[in-house]
């Protein structure tokens, strides 16, 4: 099952190419966050941002209370733990 995890956006990597590196529990991953930005929020400002990456996207932006509380739960449901490692194999391949 894939499932939005939370990360924060720890680096802008590519503003034109809307591309950053999102931290989910230790594990950097590059994401597109063309989903999270507007003129209002470029990519600048992602900066720190939590998120919810779904299969190499940002989804969405959340909250750290909300994205400790995913967390929380997914680690519960014992889904945090399989999507992590899903993520560190990918980011293990190449061009990963």
């Amino acid at each position: 099952m894939c499932l939005g995890i939370p990360g924060r956006i720890v680096r802008i990597d590519d503003e034109a190419r809307k591309l950053a590196t999102v931290d989910v529990s230790g594990v950097k991953r590059q994401v597109n966050i063309a989903c999270i930005v507007s003129e209002d929020h470029p990519p600048s400002a992602c900066l720190g941002d939590w998120v919810l990456v779904h299969v190499g996207f940002a989804m969405s932006r959340i909250d750290e209370e909300e994205a400790a509380q995913t967390l929380k739960i997914l680690t519960e449901l014992g889904e945090a733990q399989a999507e992590i490692e899903a993520m560190k194999r990918s980011a293990a391949e190449p061009g990963g």
